[in-house]
């Protein structure tokens, strides 16, 4: 009896400790945790200046279409080859069914030190981006690094070898500059209805001033 007893008290224990860590049980690692927290309470991004392929400022958001953005590096030979893949799926979608005026498609580079404008601009032409569909950026503020990573929960990590370690995923900006989904980079056609979701929320809320929030 003794036994079953210290059995039970150490199973309740246990059981408590993974629902405080997994938020109630809906949440398994901080990824999960992180994707949780934004569905239910929306991220409103910094206004931070960051330059496209031509020098010239680009917005983390538009006014006028969703934004599905992932973090890159040029120098990636990794997770950045299958991000680069799964948004060349997307902008072949968006292009197909004539999407492009109400979702985009912007990779920001977290590599400032080596990543110009320039060299972005031939790591879009490298990955056959449209620049009526897909975007690609850096900080013009190395500086401001540290702020935009954090309000993506991104965590990048040098590896040791002049590359880097970093979570990624697709990142769902609404109209309004917040970040409102994070979805999983290897199912793209969940982050194109998300955004489509969006674009249709956006526009019930136009012609219906007092819907939505």
């Amino acid at each position: 009896m003794r036994t079953l007893l210290a059995v039970l008290c150490v199973a309740l224990a246990g059981g408590t400790a993974l629902a405080l860590t997994t938020d109630g049980l809906r949440a398994f690692t901080s990824e999960d945790a992180r994707r949780l927290e934004v569905s239910e309470a929306p991220v409103q991004l910094p206004v931070l200046e960051v330059l496209g392929t031509d020098g010239r400022p680009v917005s983390l958001s538009d006014p006028e279409r969703v934004t599905l953005l992932d973090f890159v590096y040029a120098r990636c030979e990794t997770v950045c080859r299958a991000l680069g893949s799964e948004f060349q799926q997307l902008q072949t979608e968006i292009r197909a069914r004539g999407l492009q005026d109400r979702i985009r498609l912007l990779s920001v580079s977290f590599d400032p030190e080596h990543d110009t404008p320039a060299g972005l601009a031939a790591y879009a032409r490298h990955q056959r981006a449209d620049g009526a569909v897909w975007q690609f950026a850096v900080l013009a503020n190395a500086a401001d690094l540290p702020e935009l990573l954090g309000q993506f929960g991104i965590v990048v990590i040098p590896d040791g070898l002049g590359g880097f370690e970093h979570n990624a995923a697709i990142h769902v900006v609404d109209r309004r500059g917040r970040l409102v989904r994070i979805m999983d980079l290897a199912n793209p056609a969940a982050a194109l209805a998300e955004a489509l979701a969006r674009v249709g929320a956006a526009n019930a809320t136009e012609a219906h001033p007092g819907a939505g929030s």
